[in-house]
């Protein structure tokens, strides 16, 4: 399995409901493509005691991008999402994204 990598998502207001996608176009050989996806949340920073509860349904994938929506989630925690995938040729692959949940209004 490869070692993730981190990037930096654009954070939610806490009552939103929004899609986040993971772009794995470099990850996958030509031909190669995602077999099954799913995407996990724990606590980067901050106190969150359900942080799979960000977690809003499951992950989809369309070509080489998965999408995953997210809802809810704890003011000011910074959430580790981790998309894991297997492929059409047997990779397992990974990749991970920091994420915060920012307080309702303009």
């Amino acid at each position: 399995m490869s070692s993730s990598l981190r990037v930096t998502l654009d954070p939610k207001r806490q009552g939103e409901t929004v899609n986040r996608t993971f772009d794995f176009t470099s990850k996958l050989a030509v031909g190669e493509t995602i077999s099954t996806q799913v995407v996990t949340a724990s606590v980067w920073s901050g106190v969150d005691a359900a942080p799979a509860g960000l977690i809003n349904g499951a992950a989809s994938a369309a070509g080489a991008v998965v999408t995953q929506s997210l809802t809810a989630g704890v003011i000011g925690v910074i959430y580790l999402l981790i998309c894991r995938i297997t492929t059409s040729l047997g990779q397992t692959l990974e990749l991970g994204a920091l994420f915060a949940v920012i307080p309702d209004g303009p």
